[in-house]
Parts: C-alpha cells; sequence; structure tokens
C-alpha cells in the first residue's frame, strides 16, 4: 500500500514517541502517505486519502482505523476528496482579508478559470480558501500542496507562481 520510503518514514515519526504512543505518530504518518499518493497521483481521484489507505496507516501504527479517519477528516491538510496536482490555499482570515487575502483569492479564481472550492477541468489546480496560516504580517499569503508558504501574493507575485507551477 504504501513504499518501503514511506514506512521507513513513518517509523521514524514513531521513533519520537514512547513505544506505548504510537498513536502520536498518525498525523505524521497521514501526510506521509499522503505526499506518497500526490506525488504518485495522475488524476485527481489518486491525490487523496481514501478509507482504504487511512486504515492500511492505523493498521501499521496499532490504533483503530476509526482513531485515524477522526485526523483525516479533522484537519484540512489531509485531502480527503479528489484535488489538483497544485492545491493553492488562499488564506482569507480577517488580518489577510484586509490586506488582499479575498483579491488575491479571486485573482486567482479569474487566471485559473475556478472558483473556490473547484479542480480545473485538466487536473492540474484546486482552488481553495484556507483560515490563518499564522503569517499575519506577509498577507496575502496561499500555501501550495501544505508544504509551500507564498508570501506577499501581488498578482505580479501570483503570476510568477502560477507559471512556476505549470
Amino acid at each position: 500500500m504504501l513504499s518501503a520510503q514511506s514506512l521507513a518514514l513513518i517509523d521514524r515519526e514513531v521513533a519520537k514517541y514512547p513505544a506505548d504512543q504510537k498513536r502520536s505518530a498518525v498525523m505524521g504518518a497521514l501526510r506521509i502517505a499522503l505526499d506518497e499518493r500526490r506525488a504518485a497521483g495522475e488524476t485527481p481521484e489518486a491525490r487523496c486519502l481514501n478509507q482504504e489507505l487511512i486504515e492500511f496507516v492505523a493498521n501499521y501504527l496499532g490504533i483503530a482505523p476509526v482513531a485515524a479517519y477522526e485526523v483525516a477528516t479533522f484537519y484540512n491538510m489531509y485531502d480527503m476528496k479528489p484535488v489538483g496536482k497544485f492545491k493553492i490555499t488562499v488564506c482569507t482570515n480577517l488580518p489577510c482579508a484586509l490586506s488582499g487575502g479575498v483579491n488575491a483569492a479571486e485573482y486567482i479564481s479569474k487566471k485559473l478559470g475556478i472558483a473556490i472550492g473547484e479542480t480545473s477541468a485538466d487536473g492540474m489546480y484546486t482552488l481553495l480558501e484556507g483560515e490563518c496560516m499564522g503569517a499575519c504580517g506577509d498577507a496575502p499569503v496561499l500555501l501550495v500542496n501544505n508544504h509551500k508558504m507564498c508570501s506577499f501574493m501581488t498578482p505580479a507575485a501570483i503570476d510568477k507562481k502560477l507559471a512556476e507551477l505549470k
């Protein structure tokens, strides 16, 4: 279900906690599983967590599948629905909204021809609104694939980032 490399990364996460606390590694393990799916996924459907993978991670950690499922469905960093190759999450919380976050989201929406919450027809981009990313002083900010934080996203900066993602 997961590569030997991903399992080794999960083992490193597990090693950070006492032996009887493997459950503590569930967030890291789900992230690793999702990263592998995103890297290998040719279609939006292949770039998200599914029930089978969540159960695999839970069984690997020795926890109840529902415990892993609760984590996967609580945090928005785990993609439970199909997403594009590039998931762009724009912070529209109040500080970012006041500093252009909403305008940045609208600009990206127009550039990509998709609304917030949609994936482009070619499966390349998904545009989402996000909660505070802890970078209010750098607003407007966006996050690409849950890993790459982009600050001061003016229209010119957005154009440059979208060109890099092609």
